[in-house]
C-alpha cells in the first residue's frame, strides 16, 4: 500500500462515521474505485495514479491550482475536469482533512 493510498484509509475511516459518507462498492474498477460518497454522489478519491483527488467548486479548484497547492485534474482522457483537484506530493493528513471537509459540505449540499 503506497503512503497516499495509507493516508486515504485513514481519512476515510474517519469520514465514514459521518451521515450519510460511505465507501464505494467493493470490487468496483475505473472512476468510482477507492472513492468516498455523499448522497450517492463522489467527493474524494485516490486516482488510478494513485493520487489524492476532491470535487470542489471550479473557482476554488482554480485558486488551489493558482495558487501551487493543487493540481488540475485529468482522469486520463486529456481533458481537465474543472471541479476536481488533485493534490500534488506526499501526503498531508491536516491540510486532506481541510479539504476533504469542504468537499464533502460542497458536494453533500448539492445532494439536497
Amino acid at each position: 500500500m503506497t503512503p497516499t493510498q495509507s493516508s486515504f484509509e485513514v481519512l476515510a475511516a474517519e469520514l465514514t462515521r459521518q451521515p450519510g459518507v460511505e465507501r464505494a462498492t467493493p470490487g468496483k474498477k475505473g472512476f468510482g474505485a477507492g472513492t468516498l460518497k455523499v448522497g450517492g454522489k463522489i467527493f474524494a478519491m485516490v486516482s488510478s495514479r494513485g493520487a489524492f483527488v476532491l470535487k470542489l467548486p471550479r473557482e476554488r479548484v482554480a485558486s488551489l491550482v493558482a495558487a501551487g497547492q493543487g493540481q488540475a485534474f485529468d482522469p486520463g482522457h486529456g481533458r481537465v475536469m474543472k471541479e476536481w483537484v488533485e493534490w500534488p506530493g506526499a501526503p498531508d493528513l491536516a491540510v486532506w482533512r481541510v479539504l476533504a471537509a469542504e468537499a464533502l459540505a460542497w458536494v453533500g449540499g448539492q445532494t439536497n
